[in-house]
């Protein structure tokens, strides 16, 4: 008797009932069209594995779903539902800025190559049957340039994909140079993916911002409960891998998913860090959690000051931030070098907590050649 597999409806039913979340109009749609590529990665599958059908003709990939709307529309939450219910063993889940990164890096390896992204698309087949990328979106002109060679060397290498985006493919890089360069891969994503809009005029996110107590103080296993409490509710998917690859080095989170990261403060403050380092960090994730932030002595200077980067960073693109400190904002730091300058810190850290901040949409840059 063959094993049930949960369709991609009763996966999000059962999210929904469990984390206490109403249905919307819009999400529905995205289910219908989700659970539709889902069944049709089954028969694919099952085609896949008939010897007989797989000799007399090859089967189509199915087409796949490409989700866009404004941010904490749900998104995150519905490629979650898929791809738990799609049953596909060479499958992988993404931020597609991860993916580029790692795109670049193997160009770099396949230099000499007469068609390195054609090369490439074969080598992603070999891994990859389905690709589900969080967060599609074109933000530089090398991106632009190899984007529709790319995706069309993976769809015919017979790798689908399943996307979330805060853009319509019409709308992607509206203002970049030489946007002629990305109107061939916008075609190729509205003929290869169902474009499906969830914008029904709910920001679930930050509805649940303003739910969430955003600065936990003092220390200890009540303001942990409450950060991971925090977490839980903001994360819109399962953990994901919490190790970040950043200008070549690992950075090591608490926790990671559904662009939400967790971080303690000697992670990120207490030691060499850049002002790059948080700017990779803030164009990745929408939400920054930063436990175990201590009061700063005047020997802390330079933690002080890493701190400070870091709050503007993340004040800047908009990056919500949530703390457990051992003290109020005001008395983190009240003596040594930076006691001039950190008022606009603590003065940004109270703002960063006000109705208005939250209401504001995470601004997303890419800093890979900066």
């Amino acid at each position: 008797m063959r094993e049930h597999v949960p369709s991609v409806r009763e996966v999000y039913e059962a999210e929904l009932k469990a984390r206490g979340y109403q249905s919307d109009p819009a999400q529905l749609r995205a289910v219908e069209a989700l659970d539709r590529c889902a069944r049709e990665w089954a028969e694919f599958k099952e085609q896949r594995s008939n010897v007989f059908k797989k000799l007399i003709n090859r089967p189509e990939i199915p087409r796949g779903v490409y989700m866009h709307g404004g941010v904490g529309r749900g998104k995150s939450f519905l490629m979650d539902c898929f791809y738990t219910a799609v049953p596909l063993v060479r499958k992988t889940r993404l931020h597609f800025h991860e993916f580029m990164r790692e795109v670049h890096r193997e160009l770099s390896d396949l230099q000499g190559t007469v068609n390195p992204l054609d090369e490439l698309g074969e080598r992603m087949s070999r891994r990859y049957r389905l690709i589900c990328f969080d967060e599609f979106h074109v933000a530089d002109i090398t991106d632009a340039m190899i984007l529709h060679r790319l995706l069309d060397a993976l769809f015919d290498n017979g790798v689908g994909f399943v996307t979330t985006s805060n853009f319509k493919p019409n709308d992607l890089y509206p203002d970049g140079l030489h946007r002629d360069r990305i109107l061939p891969a916008i075609a190729l994503l509205n003929e290869k993916l169902e474009v499906i809009s969830v914008d029904n005029g709910v920001d679930y996110r930050a509805r649940t911002m303003e739910q969430v107590k955003l600065y936990h103080t003092p220390l200890g296993p009540e303001a942990d409960a409450q950060m991971n409490e925090a977490f839980t509710r903001l994360a819109e998917s399962h953990d994901e891998d919490p190790v970040l690859h950043i200008e070549a080095r690992e950075i090591r989170s608490r926790r990671k998913a559904g662009g939400v990261v967790w971080f303690d403060f000697k992670t990120l403050c207490g030691g060499p860090r850049s002002q790059n380092d948080y700017l990779e960090i803030a164009s990745q994730f929408h939400t920054v959690l930063l436990s175990d932030v201590p009061y700063m002595p005047v020997r802390m200077a330079s933690e002080a000051r890493r701190f400070t980067w870091l709050v503007d960073v993340l004040y800047d693109r908009r990056v919500k931030l949530i703390m457990s400190a051992a003290v109020p904002p005001d008395a983190l730091y009240t003596d040594g070098p930076l006691a001039h300058e950190f008022p606009r810190t603590v003065s940004r850290l109270n703002e960063m907590q006000s109705t208005e901040f939250l209401a504001l949409e995470h601004r997303t840059v890419d800093t890979r050649l900066t």
